[in-house]
């Protein structure tokens, strides 16, 4: 993917205790439960605890991933995943995660900028907040509230609850 990016979608949003007009600099998504369906895999939690990256690859997608591609592209903005990987896994296994969630993303064609393949349980604010300037900001897509409510980089979608095509559709209008 490029990253000569043009960054011209605005929102108004407060930061800092002040409203005013942020640039959209990029879209991070959560991998597991979020566009990829690992906790639908049988045998998922399983695999998780004896090391075998099976559920990462057989994970079926949770968006048309075609048009949720075409979608994001059209925005022109940057997009990242930041992913956490298994807990308390040894280091063969956190890499052995991280190429088949690598691999999941290019057979699905999902398109992204960069990858973050993060320790369990690391504050995913912390893998992009060093990119934004204090005019930019992130949008983050994540299944999981608590992640969501530690997010002090811009807004934050509920995939489950929110359909991502729609909403980033109207992004685009």
């Amino acid at each position: 993917m490029t990253n000569n990016k043009i960054y011209d979608i605005i929102k108004t949003q407060k930061r800092k205790g002040k409203v005013k007009k942020m640039k959209i600099k990029m879209v991070c998504f959560d991998m597991d439960g979020t566009i990829a369906d690992l906790y639908g895999v049988d045998g998922w939690l399983n695999d998780l605890r004896n090391e075998n990256p099976r559920s990462y690859i057989e994970a079926k997608p949770m968006w048309d991933m075609a048009t949720l591609a075409k979608v994001l592209l059209n925005l022109n903005i940057e997009i990242r995943v930041i992913t956490w990987l298994s807990k308390d896994s040894s280091e063969e296994y956190k890499d052995a995660v991280r190429k088949a969630k690598l691999d999941w993303l290019k057979e699905q064609g999902f398109p992204f900028d960069k990858f973050h393949g993060v320790r369990y349980g690391a504050t995913k604010a912390d893998s992009v907040r060093k990119y934004l300037a204090d005019d930019e900001t992130a949008i983050l897509i994540d299944d999981n509230a608590k992640i969501r409510n530690g997010w002090t980089l811009g807004e934050t979608i509920d995939p489950t609850t929110t359909n991502l095509i729609d909403y980033f559709m109207g992004l685009a209008e």
